[in-house]
């Protein structure tokens, strides 16, 4: 009995040693030095550090689309008890992100890369971003909130970027992958207009009860009360960077050429 119950213990002990191996393994974090993500090669494209080369090929332009609607002025309360009629100033500035929602900022490499790409297979620039701005007159009832929104005309741009470092990064010197980058477009692109409308709502239970600090009147909050939606035109989701096949180091490679 003794000998059985030993070898009862010992086969407990291995199957517990397995199965705490097997969830370690499960456990593991991936390799960091598997390969680079999108955000690191965008960034060596926009440093410039040991780069021999970055550039945007093959530029395919979307169909233009009406973007999000976004609160662009402040908030007016109205906790009177009549309407209130009152003229609100905007301003609104919208810029470029690529697939990964990196900002592309304008007059940046990356902006600079892109617009070159479009230039040169379009005949036109790329608008990298967009800024607007006026005043508009609103009436907003007893109880209510009101607000300016607006929503610009966006337009995607698709295309492959080509990075060549001067040492190997990740174990190879090129690297590419696909990327879309989405920018503000000229108003009246493929038909599509930007748009400014007024917004009013009630007041929620919490926003009334904020009204008896206010003594009954009207006042303006720089607080923003409007929840954007999802832009209308579905994004791709970042590639993920490729070796180049020709590992051949750029110095090397126009030194062969020569021979």
């Amino acid at each position: 009995m003794a000998n059985f119950r030993m070898g009862k213990r010992g086969r407990i002990l291995l199957v517990a040693a397995a199965a705490a191996t097997a969830v370690g393994a499960t456990t593991l974090p991936a390799s960091a030095a598997d390969g680079p993500t999108v955000a690191d090669v965008m960034a060596s494209c926009a440093s410039g550090d040991d780069v021999s080369s970055c550039n945007f090929t093959n530029p395919e332009i979307q169909k233009a689309y009406l973007g999000n609607f976004h609160q662009v002025s402040d908030t007016l309360y109205n906790c009177s008890t009549s309407d209130a009629t009152q003229g609100l100033s905007w301003s609104d500035k919208v810029g470029s992100t690529d697939s990964a929602e990196v900002s592309i900022t304008a007059g940046g490499k990356i902006a600079g890369l892109v617009d070159l790409s479009v230039t040169a297979k379009y005949g036109h620039s790329w608008t990298t971003e967009h800024s607007d701005g006026g005043n508009m007159g609103m009436t907003v009832k007893p109880g209510e909130v009101g607000w300016i929104s607006r929503a610009q005309v966006m337009q995607e741009v698709k295309g492959k970027w080509d990075l060549w470092y001067k040492h190997t990064h990740w174990g190879h010197y090129n690297w590419y992958w696909n990327d879309t980058v989405t920018s503000p477009a000229p108003n009246d692109t493929d038909g599509v207009k930007s748009a400014v409308v007024i917004k009013t709502r009630p007041m929620t239970d919490a926003e009334k009860a904020s009204c008896g600090s206010q003594n009954g009147k009207v006042f303006l909050s720089p607080t923003k009360v409007e929840v954007p939606k999802q832009d209308k035109a579905p994004h791709d989701a970042p590639g993920t960077p490729t070796p180049g096949t020709n590992d051949t180091p750029p110095a090397q490679e126009a030194n062969d050429k020569k021979q």
